[in-house]
């Protein structure tokens, strides 16, 4: 078909169909606009809700730990806690004597006596005196505490050994001293024995 409309007025028509077009882009624009706002408003004014409940929420919450009182509690939960490591800590260095000379009496060779035991300042360690009847026995007493199978002590190192002629005791010249470390899991220690975890 021959268009026979003048070209003033075929260029007004296309011009016509790209205005109402444009306004059709216009018209959706604006609405796309009308509900982002919309949304925008509606997002800003729920954060304001939430914030506001929240607030009061920790403001609760925190007067009712100040009703608590939860500052003397936790004071007091750390002063019970330091007294219990401290009766802890005293426990286990507590030795039962009785039980450990009991065990000792068992590992002692022939002609060796015992003299004393001495608390030595090292921690877990204790200092035995003997008077042996010969160098071999004082030695022999040693190696008997050091044996692992004897479960008396973790380590027992020979200190001293002395032997005279000049003795007043003729039947034991020598003497011995050893030091000795108790294990972590000593039987004899009053925080490992069964009367300790009861």
């Amino acid at each position: 078909m021959i268009n026979l409309l003048p070209h003033a007025t075929r260029e007004s028509y296309r011009y016509a169909r790209r205005n109402r077009l444009l306004a059709r882009w216009i018209v959706a624009l604006a609405l796309a606009l009308v509900v982002l706002g919309a949304i925008t408003a509606y997002g800003t004014l729920s954060l304001d809700h939430q914030v506001n409940d929240l607030s009061g929420q920790v403001a609760s919450s925190q007067q009712a730990l100040k009703r608590d009182n939860l500052q003397a509690t936790e004071a007091q939960v750390k002063d019970i806690s330091n007294s219990f490591n401290l009766v802890v800590k005293v426990l286990g260095r507590e030795v039962l004597f009785s039980k450990l000379l009991q065990q000792i009496s068992t590992v002692v060779p022939n002609g060796v006596n015992l003299t004393g035991l001495d608390i030595n300042q090292a921690d877990g360690a204790i200092d035995i005196n003997a008077k042996a009847s010969s160098y071999t026995a004082a030695t022999q007493l040693q190696a008997n505490l050091n044996d692992p199978d004897n479960q008396i002590f973790a380590k027992a190192d020979l200190i001293n050994v002395g032997c005279s002629g000049s003795s007043s005791d003729s039947t034991h010249p020598c003497t011995v001293t050893i030091r000795a470390l108790f294990g972590s899991d000593n039987p004899f220690l009053f925080i490992n024995s069964k009367g300790g975890t009861q």
